[in-house]
């Protein structure tokens, strides 16, 4: 299954790994909302997740999930009851294999708040994997490239850290669950 067989309404499961290609989590059925070229949108909402040690949870709000081909980041929209926040992974793009989204985590995290504020998380969990993982140099190099790009996304209000974007696509999941 690739891109250019996905279609809006359609079902993926998130399958995220780490460096060493350990499974980290798995994400029951996203719904795809839009298919680019480059990037991938879906949605979700009280979505199972199954963590490494068998341990399982549900999300608690809807989320908007931003996912791209060209960059090394991923974007979740969580549609909270006080506010929009955001939650972003500092991860490879995306691939599509035998009908589950996956993609390498590489542990920081950019957290936005309603405030516009931000913090940059998990600095000594991506020290520690950059030890016993052996990162290169070029990984290191990329992933701290890709966080000042998704810091200047989200000063610069640009794609999903665009309000009017976030909206867009949860009426598109709204109206996609109620078909």
């Amino acid at each position: 299954m690739n891109n250019t067989i996905l279609n809006v309404g359609d079902k993926l499961e998130l399958h995220c790994y780490k460096h060493n290609g350990k499974i980290n989590t798995v994400s029951s059925k996203m719904m795809v909302l839009d298919v680019g070229e480059d990037f991938l949108v879906c949605g979700d909402y009280k979505t199972t997740i199954t963590e490494k040690d068998g341990s399982k949870h549900k999300t608690k709000e809807p989320t908007i999930i931003f996912f791209y081909k060209n960059n090394w980041f991923n974007i979740l929209a969580q549609l909270k009851k006080n506010g929009l926040f955001y939650y972003c992974n500092i991860a490879t793009p995306y691939v599509i294999d035998e009908g589950a989204l996956k993609y390498i985590d590489y542990d920081l995290d950019l957290r936005v708040f309603p405030s516009g504020k931000y913090k940059i998380l998990d600095k000594n969990e991506y020290k520690y994997h950059k030890k016993i993982m052996h990162y290169s140099e070029d990984i290191d190099f990329i992933v701290n490239k890709e966080m000042e790009k998704l810091i200047k996304m989200k000063e610069n209000n640009e794609g999903p850290f665009n309000k009017d974007v976030v909206d867009k696509y949860r009426v598109i999941y709204e109206d996609v669950v109620r078909k």
